[in-house]
This record gives C-alpha cells, sequence and structure tokens, in this order.
C-alpha cells in the first residue's frame, strides 16, 4: 500500500513537473490533442477574443467543454490550468453564476489568478465570479467543496493524467446537485496501456499513456453512480512525434467527450417504455435541434420516441423547459430498440437438443 501511495506521489510530482516547467505554451505539446480555435462554435469565439493571450497559450484541452444553457449556474472545473474554460465558462453563466477551477500545479494557478480582475472587466462584471483552489483531483473532499452543491462540472483533458479515476469519478457525482452532469473531454484508448508505458513521464504528461481503455472507463462511470454514461463527440488522435508514435504503437488513441448525469432513477440498460419528446426550441444557439448527445438529436417541433434514461436526462434536468413529454411508466416493452444491447437468446428455434 506504502509503495502504491509513493508510486501515485511520484506520478503526481511528473504531471506537475511538465506541466508547470517544461510545457510553456500549447505548441510545446508533441500530438494534435489540443482542439484548433478555428472549429470553436461561432457565437463562443468573440469570447475566446476577449481571454488575455498568456491565459489562452496555455490551454491543453482536448475538446469543448461548454454545454448549453448555463446562464447561473455553479461550475466546477477539474484541473483547470490556466484557466481558459473557467473564464469562458464564467462569461457565459454571467455575473450571477460562479465558477471554480481546481488545480494542483502553482505554475498555471498564479497565471490563473493574476488575470480574475482584468476578465471581470472583460466581460464587465462588477467583481469577477470565479475561484481557483490549489488541490488534487483525487482527494477532492479535502478541499472543503460542499457536496451536492455544484450545477456542472467539467473537465477538459485531464481524468487522464489522474492516478486514481474512480476517486475521481466518486467524487464528481457527490459534488453535483441532482440533475446535473459531469460534461467533460479526455483522451481515451482502443486497449488497456502496459505497465511500462505507463511509467513513461512523457507519454503520461501527453495525456497518452494515463489513458484509460474505452471500456473501462464506461465501467468505473457506472461504479461512481453514473449508470448511463453518453458519448457527445469524439475523433482519433495522431501522434505528431515519430519516436513516441513507435513506443505506443499499435495503441489508438480518441479525444472524446462524455455527459454523465446524477440521476438516480437511471436503469443499466436503455429500457422502452412507450415513452416520446418533442423539442419545443428555444435553448441559445441550438433553436432548431438540439444535440442531447452523438446519437439523439431532436428537431424543433419533432416527436420522438425515447427510451426511459434519456426522457430522464430531458424531464429531471436543466433541459426540462424546452421539451413537451408523452407517455408514462406503466407499460414495459423491453429494451429499447437501436440502443447498442440486444437480447442474447437466440430468435430462431433449433433443433439442438435441450437437455
Amino acid at each position: 500500500m506504502i509503495s502504491v501511495r509513493r508510486e501515485m506521489i511520484k506520478t503526481q510530482q511528473e504531471v506537475q513537473d511538465y506541466y508547470g516547467k517544461q510545457l510553456q505554451t500549447s505548441s510545446d505539446l508533441k500530438t494534435n490533442a489540443c482542439c484548433d480555435p478555428a472549429l470553436m462554435p461561432e457565437y463562443l469565439k468573440p469570447i475566446l477574443a476577449k481571454i488575455h493571450p498568456e491565459v489562452d497559450s496555455r490551454y491543453y484541452g482536448c475538446g469543448l467543454v461548454i454545454p448549453p444553457l448555463l446562464e447561473g449556474l455553479k461550475i466546477l472545473d477539474l484541473g483547470s490550468g490556466a484557466g481558459r474554460d473557467v473564464y469562458l465558462l464564467s462569461a457565459l453563466v454571467g455575473k450571477s453564476g460562479q465558477v471554480v477551477g481546481i488545480d494542483m500545479t502553482s505554475e498555471q494557478l498564479a497565471i490563473a489568478n493574476e488575470y480574475k480582475t482584468f476578465h471581470a472587466e472583460q466581460f464587465q462584471f462588477p467583481e469577477s465570479n470565479v475561484q481557483f483552489i490549489q488541490g488534487y483531483l483525487e482527494t477532492l473532499d479535502e478541499l472543503g467543496l460542499e457536496e451536492a452543491s455544484f450545477d456542472i462540472i467539467v473537465s477538459n483533458c485531464v481524468l487522464n493524467l489522474s492516478t486514481d479515476k474512480l476517486a475521481v469519478l466518486k467524487s464528481a457525482y457527490k459534488l453535483l446537485k441532482p440533475g446535473g452532469e459531469f460534461y467533460f473531454s479526455d483522451v481515451y484508448a482502443d486497449r488497456r496501456i502496459p505497465q511500462h508505458l505507463q511509467n513513461d513521464p512523457v507519454l503520461y504528461g501527453e495525456c497518452l499513456s494515463g489513458a484509460l481503455y474505452w471500456n473501462d472507463f464506461l465501467n468505473l462511470s457506472k461504479q461512481a453512480g453514473f449508470l448511463d454514461p453518453r458519448l457527445a463527440s469524439d475523433r482519433p488522435l495522431t501522434i505528431e512525434n515519430s519516436k513516441l508514435e513507435s513506443k505506443v504503437s499499435p495503441i489508438k488513441f480518441y479525444s472524446a467527450t462524455y455527459r454523465l448525469f446524477k440521476l438516480a432513477e437511471l436503469e443499466p440498460d436503455c429500457e422502452d417504455y412507450g415513452q416520446a419528446v418533442k423539442y419545443l426550441g428555444g435553448i441559445p444557439e441550438h433553436d432548431a435541434f438540439f444535440d442531447l448527445d452523438g446519437h439523439h438529436r431532436f428537431e424543433q417541433g419533432k416527436i420522438e420516441a425515447v427510451c426511459g434514461n434519456t426522457l430522464r436526462m430531458l424531464q429531471n434536468t436543466r433541459f426540462e423547459p424546452y421539451f413537451e413529454f408523452y407517455g408514462n411508466w406503466q407499460q414495459h416493452f423491453g429494451l429499447f430498440e437501436g440502443c447498442g444491447k440486444q437480447i442474447p437468446f437466440q430468435q430462431q428455434s433449433t433443433d439442438a437438443p435441450c437437455c
């Protein structure tokens, strides 16, 4: 147990060194994990233009962690770094909202704290609506954060750097309000990473060798209480360094954004109760249609059949005012067709003996 703890501390120190001293800007990274700002939605570009250049240059995220309907909400950013996502979110929650960033690297936090007043002035707020706390994601319970106090938790390419990913997921579940969501981007692998690669500090710092095998991530999420993880978007990662690429080959890596809802009523699988929803429109920047995840796009005015879990994700969350709901829970029709799981039994009779 002591040796495991020592190894965890060693890894944390190596990550702190990598992001605090070795990396000075996002251009120092050796993969294409960081998102291209040109791909950011148009409505966010004016806000991004107001982010201080020093904060923006130290952005190491691999996805866009800006879900809709944020005004007035309280948001937690796990692994907030120099604060780019925190400040983007602060503009969107408005002066009545709050964004808290957690990071373990003092050099990153120094930059984030330096520009609190600058960004409050840029967004024309009377005072800053952000707070930065130094701490470890594996021990969030030691930071004085109130349970069930956050509407949304975000994280951008940080879970893979954690030495105890299940602890982070469990803490996120505790810190969310009922109906809240953990909306985050991270790097995943198509298989489990061998230990000798996990011990490589550069591969780990580049968000590669600490990446979870995607199916292990799904199982850990369910253990933490997030019973139905939803994949919002994904893309393959390429490694812009031949030496690193040869080390990890043939492992494939992906950047993916998931949303995990804190809804105790969710079932392990998508069950069919004959229910349906209609999107009424009205969500800012999503008036014509709303994407709950990569498999559920709701067009305004169109009635769509949904599984019980999808209905709950819309009805028992901040999205409820923007939908009409049809049906009840009185009759069950089996698994919802097309949700990725099928009845395991043969559907045609065979001549095989029964005993």
